[in-house]
């Protein structure tokens, strides 16, 4: 869940969570903050723009254009 908050490009994070404990696990996520140096990290063992899949590749998102649209500020990546 922290990473899915850090990410301005994701509009929702969508649990499927089968029992009370997933749920559990899933909604302890939502009050950790990632910190820059973990995010940074993440970034280099799965590369922004990194695709698994067989998508066209033709468009380009602005956050793999621009570095600084990859994640939220990290006060914004705090749940109020």
């Amino acid at each position: 869940m922290a990473f899915t908050i850090a990410h301005p490009g994701v509009t929702s994070a969508l649990l499927r969570a089968r029992t009370m404990a997933h749920l559990d696990d899933l909604l302890a996520g939502v009050d950790v903050t990632l910190t820059d140096d973990v995010l940074d990290r993440i970034d280099e063992i799965v590369p922004p723009g990194f695709d698994v899949g067989t998508l066209d590749q033709a468009y380009i998102p602005p956050a793999l254009q621009n570095p600084l649209l990859r994640r939220r500020t990290a006060t914004q990546r705090t749940v109020a």
